[in-house]
């Protein structure tokens, strides 16, 4: 009996020292996310989105393709799931807050009111907003949440979610990688 009991000691104790080995003192700083759009479910939207830090702003550049011309409601969505066939599964726009839904840029808005993206005769939207108030990490923090596309635009005032339309692209927002150069 002693034997199982000192064994589960150990085994119980594992985690706290089964560390991985720190490689030159603490972790940086997160100051760049990622979100690749898949398309939903009778969708051809895709595209690469990336959040970066800029002093106590966010820089939101990316490009999204296969769109309806025109304008599309652009959110950050509570949960990092695109397991349904349609984003649902993302649920409602992200609001640590419990503000209204507004436009990205009035005093009462949803921390993942992005407002709306536009695209071309051709289908594709350029994405380049600069986002105050926006985190990347943290309570407020936007990493593991969806990124979602709409089919139609954000009118900015209905509520809660500006009838944008259902759901054409989802992504989860991760930690970007280093930037690597061109293959040599």
């Amino acid at each position: 009996m002693r034997t199982i009991v000192i064994g589960l000691g150990l085994v119980l104790m594992l985690p706290l020292t089964a560390q991985p080995p720190k490689k030159g003192g603490p972790p940086a700083a997160v100051t760049e996310a990622i979100a690749v759009l898949h398309p939903t479910a009778g969708s051809k939207v895709e595209g690469v989105v990336r959040f970066t830090i800029h002093g106590d702003a966010v820089q939101v550049t990316g490009e999204i393709t296969g769109l309806t011309p025109g304008p599309h409601g652009f959110h950050i969505h509570e949960f990092g799931d695109c397991s349904a066939p349609d984003g649902t599964s993302t649920g409602g726009h992200f609001n640590p807050t419990n503000m209204m839904h507004g436009a990205p840029d009035a005093d009462q808005h949803h921390a993942g009111d992005l407002g709306n993206i536009t695209a071309d005769g051709s289908g594709k939207a350029v994405v380049n907003v600069t986002m105050k108030g926006m985190h990347l990490v943290g309570p407020m923090g936007i990493i593991g949440h969806g990124l979602i596309v709409h089919a139609k635009a954000d009118d900015l005032k209905t509520q809660p979610t500006g009838d944008a339309g259902g759901r054409v692209a989802c992504a989860v927002i991760g930690i970007a990688g280093p930037k690597k150069g061109p293959p040599k």
